[in-house]
């Protein structure tokens, strides 16, 4: 193949790579409007870690597990993110029905646990807001 053949493959591999991360997207947000009626947390490490043993497994390179474990928790934050705005919107809403202000904590007052790109120490701070 020449270079520009080479080129013209890995454009078409980001498109298609860009359709499956819309679709994953879509899939989180839904996931995330199913967290907000059943309350439970947008952070869940132990789903985290079964998504990066799937996708170690799945691995048949040239990636070494480790950088593709990183492209994942980009991913994920990323994700998380859209679940927050997901939450923040289903919020408002709710406030904007009942009148009353939005506070940013969950069912019985708790506030989601910190995020990271789970390489390191989770913290007990809450999350406020999208992290770039």
């Amino acid at each position: 193949m020449t270079l520009e053949e080479m080129r013209d493959k890995i454009d078409l591999l980001d498109r298609q790579l860009v359709e499956l991360l819309s679709e994953r997207a879509r899939a989180a947000q839904m996931i995330g409007s199913l967290k907000v009626a059943t309350a439970l947390p947008i952070y869940e490490p132990a789903r985290e870690k079964v998504i990066y043993a799937n996708v170690r497994a799945a691995n048949k390179g040239p990636l070494p597990d480790i950088e593709l474990t990183h492209i994942y928790e980009r991913i994920i934050d990323v994700m998380r993110a859209l679940q927050r705005e997901e939450l923040a919107s289903q919020r408002n809403a709710q406030a904007d029905t009942s009148g009353s202000p939005t506070t940013g904590l969950g069912r019985g007052g708790d506030a989601a646990p910190g995020h990271g790109t789970g390489a390191e120490t989770k913290s007990d701070a809450p999350e406020i807001g999208n992290k770039q």
